[in-house]
């Protein structure tokens, strides 16, 4: 089983469990998932952090932690560099992300990574087509 943050074209974020990627991509498609909030079926998969076990000797712990749940500053800082990183190894397309994000799953430009900005409509539109794109974090600074 694979859990999904997934969110609505109303932007309710809910949960989601699927015997696969595939098996969720076919639901959606299929409109066969429902937000629980207002019951939309355009649903997308929201911003997600990989969940990977690791037993704890891999991890050089000798017991478990308690309580090992990061501080807000320390998750605005990784959200930070993950943004960073992005900045730093994408292409900035701007106004023209959805346009380009096509190109490239259709093979008519360079594969390779980008950013920049889209409508609600333009990102929904690309999840029909099956082409994933991601939000990058809002920081607290954005809001200056």
């Amino acid at each position: 089983m694979i859990h999904f943050t997934l969110r609505c074209d109303r932007d309710h974020e809910f949960d989601g469990w699927f015997r696969s990627g595939s098996d969720f991509d076919d639901q959606a498609k299929s409109r066969a998932i429902a937000c629980p909030r207002c019951g939309s079926t355009a649903v997308a998969k929201g911003l997600m952090a990989p969940n990977v076990a690791v037993p704890s000797e891999e991890r050089g712990e000798k017991t478990p932690v308690a309580g090992g749940a990061p501080s807000a500053p320390e998750m605005v800082e990784t959200l930070r560099k993950m943004r960073r990183y992005v900045e730093d190894n994408a292409d900035y397309v701007g106004g023209k992300f959805a346009e380009e994000a096509r190109r490239i799953h259709y093979n008519e430009s360079e594969a390779r990574g980008i950013y920049g900005e889209a409508s609600l409509d333009d990102a929904r539109e690309l999840a029909e087509e099956g082409i994933e794109a991601f939000p990058l974090p809002r920081l607290p600074e954005d809001q200056n």
